[in-house]
């Protein structure tokens, strides 16, 4: 939309799916920087001439730019990608378009990156694999950033946690499936370690490096954690993102059954002991593993978790409705697919869960209801099976409080330690 002409232009015609997002103005408003997949499979870095309406490459990777943006006055243009589940960092020079020698910086996932007015500093956000997310400040030309926050407590020695290896696996069809895995550090193959499949939300997450609390806290008592990206996931191209629209209960949840055989041919692994867990998405994984695929792991632990897509996607809030025809297509329409729908909710599967089972839920939620909770543990009790059930009266989709995420995380820990570890 221009301010002075009041009219609006359509910058993004496009042909079949993709994605754009704008990012920035160059200082002179000139152009407007934008990334966008279309024509490609990742997100690349273009620019629209203001003047002419001509549109041009600027920046591309072998993997999805996350975002550009220019410094103040220009001098610097700042690109991250996220390469593999991490943030690569890139500055151009945009004097001489040389891209500016950077020191080593800090592993994990990097996030709102600052040019200071003077465009002699820098300063960023690190979530590290052992420590939350810390502030540090880099003087353009110095040989390392400086650190200028210590937020994990000192409670905890950062010794006793432990890095995230990018690991690989083919799935059942030759798929092959990135994963985020964490070895705790008592593992050996004479003492071997219970094992979780941990599922990202979404569907179309993406499990990166970086600090989790709880998955930190498994791996701290003996648990071997694989974060699998199952197709559908973003982060690995658009091929591997449609991969799983109207497929869901189906393949992805089969990369998630591969991943528990990955698991189960490492040698400090024990194969008979391997659960899984997820949150949201994550949590319909769970379910769709213990009822889809009853035999597969041990155990499951579900936080709010969808256990019938029919009516998640028919109470699809209004504020969602800009989102409710992309659902439609990536999940399933419950007016014309409604057979699809059924045939892939847990919640008319749940005869066939034998597994033990736990449920996290906020009862103020307004994406997974409470009922989408509810129903599936009262089906799962007629079996006979044991299910545990936390519901927090004071939290929506996730847990914010601390108090909350203590006692959640607690209770998830002993009910893994009661049917994985002691089983």
């Amino acid at each position: 939309w221009s301010a002075d002409t009041g009219k609006m232009t359509h910058v993004s015609p496009h042909e079949g799916q993709a994605d754009y997002s704008p990012e920035d103005f160059d200082p002179d408003s000139r152009f407007l920087y934008y990334t966008t997949n279309d024509g490609g499979e990742f997100m690349r870095v273009r620019r629209y001439e203001m003047a002419t309406g001509k549109h041009g490459d600027v920046e591309k990777a072998d993997w999805d730019v996350a975002f550009t943006h220019f410094s103040h006055r220009g001098a610097y243009r700042v690109t991250a990608v996220n390469e593999d589940g991490r943030t690569a960092l890139h500055i151009v020079d945009t004097k001489t378009g040389r891209p500016l020698a950077l020191p080593a910086l800090p592993s994990g996932d990097i996030t709102s990156v600052t040019i200071a007015r003077g465009e002699g500093r820098l300063a960023f956000y690190v979530n590290g694999d052992r420590a939350p997310s810390n502030l540090y400040v880099w003087t353009i030309g110095e040989p390392q950033p400086r650190r200028l926050t210590d937020t994990l407590t000192k409670d905890i020695d950062p010794g006793d946690l432990v890095d995230a290896e990018i690991v690989r696996f083919k799935s059942f069809d030759g798929t092959t499936v990135p994963s985020i895995f964490f070895k705790p550090h008592q593992a050996t193959p004479q003492s071997k370690a219970p094992a979780l499949v941990w599922v990202h939300g979404g569907p179309g997450g993406q499990t990166r490096k970086g600090y989790s609390a709880l998955i930190q806290y498994l791996v701290n008592h003996g648990y071997a954690v694989l974060g699998i990206n199952n197709r559908g996931s973003s982060g690995y191209g658009k091929t591997f993102y449609v991969a799983d629209d109207q497929k869901h209960g189906h393949e992805p949840l089969w990369d998630c059954v591969e991943g528990k055989k990955y698991l189960a041919t490492l040698p400090y692994v024990d194969k008979d002991r391997i659960g899984i867990i997820g949150g949201s998405y994550g949590g319909y994984m769970v379910l769709a593993a213990l009822s889809l695929q009853p035999d597969a792991f041990n155990a499951g632990v579900d936080m709010f978790g969808i256990s019938n897509w029919v009516r998640t996607l028919e109470s699809i809030p209004a504020w969602w409705e800009s989102q409710r025809l992309a659902l439609y297509k990536e999940i399933g329409d419950p007016v014309k697919q409604r057979a699809m729908l059924t045939e892939v909710s847990p919640l008319f599967h749940s005869d066939q869960i034998k597994k033990p089972l736990m449920v996290l839920q906020g009862a103020n939620d307004p994406r997974v209801i409470k009922p989408e909770s509810d129903d599936i543990v009262a089906a799962v009790k007629k079996n006979g099976v044991p299910v545990e059930y936390v519901v927090f009266g004071d939290e929506g989709h996730g847990f914010a409080k601390k108090k909350n995420q203590i006692e959640g995380y607690r209770k998830i820990l002993e009910f893994v330690d009661r049917y994985l570890k002691g089983s």
